[in-house]
């Protein structure tokens, strides 16, 4: 596979009056692009929330009381992921890139995912290609979803708008149980584009941590804190599918539409080469959008801000309000599509989507 090549951008208007204006807002804020006290702070009270949780659960005495605790703790985990997973992978945390690695590799024990994998296929492909065929592995065809003009139909794809949601549930249980086995044996199509060797003392000591964290201990540890227990094997093994599954569902959904509504497909020449720049491309890629009430996005870790996260990738979520003013002035100024949407036009723009790729070919 050819090395895919964006036009050069080093002359581009946009690019230079876009970092401009970005630095020109750090030095006015007297700040640095990295995480603050706010966002640790942030971070303290949902590790805190979850460890709490998980405390009530291992200390129930019934099992639906377990079930909302575990669940409860599961879901807080996925939000301090994606408030702090998702800024370390990218470098945005603290200055040290051990320190990224350390905190994002300590995140992801509750989720199962490996960390580096993940930021391999995240950071450098998927933010490098996004939905460019064969390049953003997020996109990469499967029996379930039809993602791109340039995959093979099936007909259950006439239906994928209604059923996307339990996809979007399952795939955090994939990655965990099986996508990253196959990127780790080499089985995946991540070895293309990055050959690299895996740390692999790393990826099965995360695996066995994971599985003593989420699966082992919530079991024996009532039997050593209470002397028995109500909670057996089969309580815990769902109620782990289930917290699993709402914090993948969750978290997909906040996100995936940013790359499904209105927005443009690619597949590369025999070149190699796309007919616009890198940062031409986040637009015709990706959008903003702004949840209700605005005291949410809080939660998110400045997903919803996705265009503009596109665009500065190494920045700290907390800078990305700003940012995004930023990125929609400029854009106007050098007649760039900067598009913010509400929740609802992202949804429906979704469905259009998902619609359209599900048509037959000869039909669309």
């Amino acid at each position: 596979m050819s090395q895919l090549r964006f036009q050069s951008s080093r002359q581009l208007a946009f690019r230079v009056a876009l970092q401009q204006a970005a630095q020109d807002y750090l030095a006015e804020q007297g700040c640095h692009r990295y995480a603050g006290f706010g966002m640790a702070g942030k971070a303290a009270l949902l590790g805190g929330l979850s460890l709490y949780c998980y405390w009530l659960a291992v200390h129930a005495t019934q099992g639906w009381s377990f079930a909302a605790a575990y669940i409860a703790a599961f879901v807080l985990a996925m939000l301090l992921a994606m408030n702090t997973l998702h800024d370390a992978a990218h470098g945005a945390v603290f200055r040290s890139a051990v320190l990224n690695r350390l905190l994002a590799r300590l995140t992801s024990l509750p989720m199962g995912v490996d960390a580096d994998i993940w930021t391999r296929r995240h950071v450098h492909l998927h933010h490098t290609y996004p939905n460019v065929e064969e390049y953003d592995l997020d996109i990469e065809p499967n029996p379930f979803l039809r993602q791109t003009p340039f995959q093979a139909w099936a007909a259950q794809y006439r239906w994928q708008h209604r059923y996307w949601p339990l996809i979007a549930a399952l795939s955090l249980p994939y990655l965990c149980w099986y996508g990253d086995w196959l990127d780790w044996l080499g089985k995946s199509k991540l070895r293309l584009r990055d050959a690299r060797p895996i740390n692999t003392p790393y990826f099965l000591a995360s695996k066995a941590a994971h599985v003593l964290l989420a699966l082992w201990l919530p079991l024996w540890l009532p039997l050593w804190l209470l002397q028995g227990s109500a909670i057996g094997w089969g309580t815990v093994l769902l109620c782990y599918v289930a917290g699993q599954m709402l914090a993948s569902c969750f978290l997909v959904a906040m996100i995936l539409g940013t790359h499904w509504a209105d927005v443009a497909f690619f597949q590369p020449d025999a070149t190699g080469r796309l007919p616009h720049t890198w940062h031409e491309h986040q637009f015709l890629t990706c959008c903003d959008w702004l949840p209700a009430p605005a005291l949410l996005g809080g939660l998110l870790g400045g997903l919803h801000l996705h265009l503009t996260h596109h665009l500065f990738p190494a920045y700290s979520h907390r800078h990305y309000p700003a940012l995004a003013r930023i990125v929609q002035q400029q854009a106007a100024a050098h007649g760039l599509p900067y598009r913010c949407l509400s929740y609802p036009q992202l949804w429906r723009a979704q469905q259009r989507f998902l619609r359209a790729m599900g048509l037959r070919p000869e039909a669309s």
